[in-house]
């Protein structure tokens, strides 16, 4: 990959700040009520710095990256969020919330950096890319078979996620987005565990989709992590 100037890095510390306060509410289960309800106060303070700060231009790659990073999160939210009015399991609301602010993290970014929000003025359940409705519509048949299915599908989102944002920090440089990135990783691999044991608990040995049974067990039997901060 391509190094950009040193200049590009100036602004990123204040950009980074920024980020904190929505990084550090990404973990997994019970915990993420409380982190979820200083979402919009976060979220406010950053639009309103990323509109003071200078930035440079980012690389097709990069713009395409957030842009698609910003709906797929949109995706899990909106997804968990009918499943759980569907099935009534606590995994999806509490992942739901924490998902609101990955999808919103990705949003301070765009803001700061200028680009146009695909998922504005979107209804829950609709995306702009079309390959992503294709997937929501498709994941929403599979989650309504049954609680047991709908765990699963919970399981595919995430280690989806997991594989596309490692896709994501490949072709980026900047320090804001990486740290973005990394704390979606890390909230992502909560994510997983807490599907995982509620799969475990059914009676269910899930077996991954996109990543390999060997990231799938890494990251399944690793302890819960705090992330972002």
């Amino acid at each position: 990959m391509q190094r950009k100037q040193f200049l590009r890095y100036f602004g990123a510390a204040l950009g980074t700040a920024v980020l904190t306060p929505l990084l550090t509410a990404c973990g997994g289960g019970d915990d993420l009520a409380a982190a979820s309800a200083e979402l919009a106060t976060s979220t406010a303070a950053a639009a309103a710095a990323a509109a003071a700060t200078t930035t440079s231009s980012l690389s097709t790659e990069e713009i395409v990256a957030l842009k698609f990073m910003r709906e797929e999160e949109k995706l899990a939210h909106d997804v968990y969020v009918a499943l759980y009015s569907l099935w009534g399991a606590n995994v999806f609301y509490q992942i739901s919330l924490s998902e609101t602010t990955h999808t919103e993290a990705i949003l301070a970014l765009l803001t700061k950096y200028g680009i146009a929000d695909p998922a504005a003025n979107t209804a829950p359940g609709e995306f702009a890319d079309p390959a992503l409705q294709t997937l929501y519509n498709t994941l929403m048949g599979m989650g309504q078979v049954s609680l047991i299915e709908a765990l699963k599908v919970g399981a595919l989102i995430e280690e989806t996620d997991i594989h596309d944002i490692k896709e994501k920090v490949d072709i980026t440089d900047e320090t804001d987005i990486l740290n973005v990135y990394t704390s979606l990783l890390c909230g992502s691999g909560n994510h997983l565990r807490a599907f995982n044991e509620k799969l475990l608990e059914q009676g269910v040995s899930y077996v991954p989709q996109v990543i390999s049974q060997a990231e799938w067990d890494a990251i399944a039997n690793a302890p819960a992590e705090t992330c972002g901060g």
